[in-house]
């Protein structure tokens, strides 16, 4: 979709449009841009069939034409939008923030989140950025790579954030093969300090990991250490319904 200008800001208007119809205004003023790139976002969206205005000067929805940034999607449907239900449950079950992730580049791409409604609020990171190789969503990307792919990312520069990234090519490689035996990934504290997190691919109809979901919870409580097999299986079998829904 060469027409739209940044990938993780044609992201946060579809997550926007995604909770219902919005004008250029409130657009803007959920996603925190100016008017003038949201429109020409919008109307690149509407080109390429993602996103439809109901009149001219009108209110603008999400639409059936509508082709993923990360991947095809059937019907009407969308990453984000497919996502919510699932992020809902997640927290409901789990009782933690649930996230979805999206690969852009070398990163990931933190499309939305549903917080848990706790005593103990944790970052929302919806809209942000990490490094693959430093959170659970990124290092479930690396272990589906093409061995090229790994290759090519694993001699880059790999960043550390905290005293516990992981940044050793044979050990991350190790890892990433636990990843695809188990189906889930743990990160302690890896990307930030006190932040604890697991994370399963969500699969398009070819095979391919679109997206990665993701709950993340203070260190101190999260995870019960008897339970983390347990939470990984209850968020692959979540990642299973969606992959199950966008084919």
């Amino acid at each position: 979709m060469a027409v739209v200008q940044s990938v993780h800001r044609a992201f946060a208007i579809l997550r926007a449009l995604s909770s219902g119809s919005m004008g250029v205004t409130e657009v803007s003023q959920r996603v925190g841009l100016p008017k003038s790139t949201v429109a020409r976002l919008l109307a690149a969206l509407d080109e390429e069939g993602a996103v439809r205005q109901e009149r001219p000067g009108g209110r603008y929805s999400l639409d059936e034409g509508l082709l993923d940034l990360a991947g095809e999607v059937s019907g009407d449907r969308n990453l984000i939008a497919v996502a919510r239900s699932h992020l809902l449950d997640l927290v409901d079950s789990i009782g933690e923030t649930a996230g979805i992730g999206i690969r852009d580049g070398r990163e990931v791409y933190y499309a939305d989140h549903v917080m848990f409604d706790g005593e103990v609020q944790v970052r929302n990171w919806t809209g942000e950025h990490a490094p693959l190789h430093l959170v659970p969503s990124g290092l479930v990307f690396l272990a589906h790579m093409t061995s090229d792919e790994l290759d090519a990312y694993l001699e880059g520069p790999l960043a550390m954030t905290t005293q516990h990234s992981q940044v050793s090519p044979s050990q991350i490689r190790q890892r990433l093969g636990q990843v695809r035996r188990v189906g889930y990934c743990w990160g302690y504290q890896e990307f930030a300090e006190g932040l604890n997190s697991v994370a399963a691919p969500v699969f398009n109809s070819r095979g391919e990991v679109i997206a990665a979901l993701h709950v993340h919870g203070p260190a101190y409580r999260f995870p019960d250490p008897e339970r983390t097999h347990d939470l990984g299986m209850t968020l692959g079998s979540a990642c299973e319904r969606m992959s199950l829904q966008l084919t």
